[in-house]
């Protein structure tokens, strides 16, 4: 049975994730499965070892940080990682037909999307485009709960603070929209890992797990 046949547990797939994110911090990426043998073994299929719900951003290319390879990883962005319809589907199909054992949600500072829905909230802030507004109304009620823990007006909050929250929002929304996910964490064949990117250093820094997927460095 090859290595993307085995099935491994969600522990082992997040420490395969956080030896990874090492590995590029360290400047020593081993760009794995990414040759000829390695495409020419997915054209029948894939088997990802993780489904990643990330930001749209440029500089989180999710393989590069994490340093996997082609098939390794189910990949779904949008701008401030916002939940929606076609997310939860995506994941769900992610985690009931390809049998991935992870979900790894991924915020990161200086996020566009967190900026505008903190400066949305000012009294003189000029109106977003419909659907931009659309894509960033869903972080606010992170930004108006830390205003009112900071007493912050929308040119003081800390934005690192808001994407914070937004994060832990995003999967508390996740598990509550989707029965699914929620019924494969619990029945301990699914973990998700809300994971903040940091785009200076290029660490991906755990904030919190749900399920059973501890490791040493977590």
């Amino acid at each position: 049975m090859s290595e993307t046949e085995t099935r491994m547990t969600p522990e082992e797939v997040w420490t395969r994730m956080l030896e990874g994110n090492r590995r590029f911090v360290a400047g020593e990426p081993l760009h794995p499965r990414q040759d000829v043998d390695r495409r020419h073994e997915l054209a029948a299929g894939q088997t990802p070892h993780t489904a990643l719900f990330g930001c749209s951003d440029s500089r989180l290319s999710a393989e590069i940080i994490f340093d996997q390879g082609l098939g390794d990883l189910f990949v779904i962005r949008n701008a401030g990682q916002v939940i929606s319809d076609s997310v939860i589907g995506s994941i769900e199909y992610a985690v009931a037909v390809l049998g991935v054992p992870l979900i790894i949600v991924l915020g990161h500072d200086a996020c566009g999307a967190v900026r505008a829905a903190i400066d949305s909230t000012a009294p003189e802030a000029t109106p977003l485009p419909p659907h931009i507004w659309r894509q960033v109304a869903p972080i606010v009620p992170a930004v108006r709960r830390v205003q009112a823990v900071d007493g912050s007006s929308a040119g003081q909050v800390d934005p690192d603070h808001v994407g914070r929250e937004h994060l832990r929002d995003t999967v508390n929304e996740l598990l509550h929209s989707s029965e699914l996910v929620s019924q494969a964490v619990a029945d301990g064949a699914l973990a998700i890992a809300a994971v903040n990117y940091r785009l200076s250093e290029g660490t991906a820094v755990p904030d919190f797990i749900v399920g059973v997927a501890e490791s040493p460095a977590s």
